[in-house]
């Protein structure tokens, strides 16, 4: 790649816009001969947070961060300058923020009785603990496609770990058992503090304005041509001597037909869709619609390329079971403090310091958690936000005699309100609004090695991919880190730079993490 050549980035979220960076940082590249083109109003992908306090705030999601791992994000967030903090990185005022608001959550269970489940013990018995040991020494081809319930008997299922571990990341007993393995290396260390969730860091703000905001910001200065609107339809190309060369885009941008010419030298990082693909937002008075894939097109690219490649992968795999895949969260504004102190007075723990509250007895799954307040930047003073979610919102409520995908954010609070066993007058005048996410967990579909490409897949030259469905070895999916990291690999090769991309953290092979981790799951 010459300075004269032009990169594009098809899709607006954290990968591209950690692409452009590691461009402009490591490989320099003038930021005016990068693109990001997003089909969305705005950036962010799945880091999103809209809103204001009048008509409420909304967030599909809240992903978990830590310090002892995300190895390339924190890599990436040292080089971006703080809004909030003169002089200071992203990283450097997550550092502080964290270490003034400390997670020691005091209700990380309730109960049926809303009584707070004892958690000190994971509850394992010898069998579960020697289950545990197989599948963690098993190798990823052995596994192949089988689920976590191959793995593990029906009795590890309710124990206080497996409702801790599930809820804190989203598993499913029918998930991956390759997913479930590397999460449990991955993260040995919060094996050892799940029930405290002492290992989590936030943000000042939610991850919208914390970490996108300040990336996008800094591209900005830098040049980069950050175009909303514009939705890529088509991806042409050729191929030639074993290679497959990309030749041009063609979008719809503002609705209208627009071509982009991809000459030699230029390079196309491809989003190969999203996990909050077809999401959609319902309100007080209604529930969220049931879309699918054939609603947004998200995957369409994807599956294009992929046919008769099968370097490029299989999306098939992962999206053609929304009934595994798919939950629902919800985002609750309040302009009365009575919720706020009354969580923390049952919960033990000031709002930013307890991190999810899981009603484990919930047919729903319900968990939520009360951030550190303001969670948004253009948050008033006198208004407060929560945010919670369900792993089962197929299921009959339990105060409510419907699933949680028929409620509106009325009936949801109800739920809510049933389960902590607080008066329906505590939301009065609160707005919830419910979001349905159909493949928001389909990264962890059983798969095999080649379902997931690389992000530079062989013969490709000047086409990576770029998000949560490209194979890393040892890093987890349904986090940051894998989207960052994702770009730093597909960067870094396509531009030859000779800078090595951050290792992942090899906890599992620490004697003090693994000595650790032995004792909890004996306690």
């Amino acid at each position: 790649m010459t300075t004269k050549s032009k990169a594009y980035m098809v899709g607006g979220g954290i990968g591209s816009l950690a692409a452009a960076a590691f461009m402009i940082r490591d490989g320099n590249i003038p930021g005016s001969n990068i693109s990001i083109l997003e089909a969305a109003p705005v950036l962010g992908g799945s880091l999103d947070g809209i809103g204001d306090a009048d008509l409420g705030y909304s967030m599909r999601g809240g992903r978990m961060l830590t310090t002892d791992n995300y190895e390339c994000t924190w890599d990436l967030y040292r080089s971006i300058p703080s809004l909030t903090r003169p002089g200071q990185s992203v990283f450097d005022e997550t550092v502080e923020f964290n270490e003034h608001h400390k997670s020691n959550s005091m209700a990380r269970l309730v109960d049926r009785r809303r009584a707070k489940v004892p958690v000190a013990s994971m509850g394992f018995s010898m069998q579960d603990r020697l289950e545990l040991l197989k599948l963690g020494l098993a190798s990823e081809e052995s596994l192949g496609a089988s689920c976590i319930t191959d793995c593990l008997s029906p009795g590890f299922f309710e124990t206080p770990f497996w409702y801790m571990w599930s809820t804190t990341f989203a598993f499913q007993p029918w998930h991956s058992a390759v997913e479930f393995k590397r999460y449990l290396l991955r993260f040995m260390l919060e094996f050892t503090r799940i029930e405290t969730l002492a290992g989590v860091k936030r943000t000042i703000y939610n991850q919208y304005d914390s970490l996108v905001v300040p990336l996008q910001s800094w591209l900005a200065d830098q040049g980069v041509r950050l175009v909303t609107d514009c939705k890529v339809t088509d991806i042409e190309h050729k191929t030639g001597d074993g290679q497959f060369v990309v030749t041009g885009l063609r979008c719809l941008r503002a609705g209208k037909r627009e071509d982009i010419a991809v000459y030699d030298g230029d390079l196309v990082f491809l989003q190969n869709a999203s996990m909050t693909d077809a999401s959609s937002l319902g309100s007080m008075t209604s529930a969220p619609a049931r879309m699918t894939k054939s609603d947004s097109g998200g995957w369409s690219l994807w599956e294009r390329l992929s046919e008769g490649r099968p370097q490029f992968g299989r999306p098939a795999v992962f999206n053609s079971s929304i009934a595994q895949a798919w939950w629902e969260s919800f985002t609750v504004t309040l302009k009365n403090p009575s919720f706020f102190s009354q969580m923390e007075r049952f919960s033990g723990n000031l709002a930013g310091t307890g991190g999810l509250v899981t009603f484990r007895d919930s047919n729903w799954l319900l968990s939520i958690v009360l951030a550190f307040q303001p969670h948004f930047a253009n948050q008033p003073s006198g208004v407060q936000v929560f945010w919670g979610y369900s792993l089962f919102p197929d299921r009959l409520g339990n105060f409510v005699p419907k699933s949680m995908a028929a409620c509106n954010g009325e009936e949801i609070l109800r739920e809510l309100c049933g389960h902590l066993r607080f008066d329906d007058e505590t939301f009065a005048a609160a707005n919830c609004i419910p979001c349905r996410m159909p493949y928001l967990t389909s990264m962890f579909m059983p798969r095999v090695s080649g379902d997931r490409p690389l992000p530079v897949p062989p013969g490709s030259k000047n086409l990576a991919f770029i998000s949560q469905f490209v194979e890393i070895p040892d890093d987890t999916v349904f986090t940051v880190e894998y989207s960052v990291r994702a770009a730093q690999m597909a960067v870094y090769e396509l531009l030859g730079i000779q800078r090595n991309v951050p290792a992942v953290t090899p906890q599992a092979r620490s004697r003090h993490a693994e000595f650790e981790a032995l004792l909890k799951a004996f306690k």
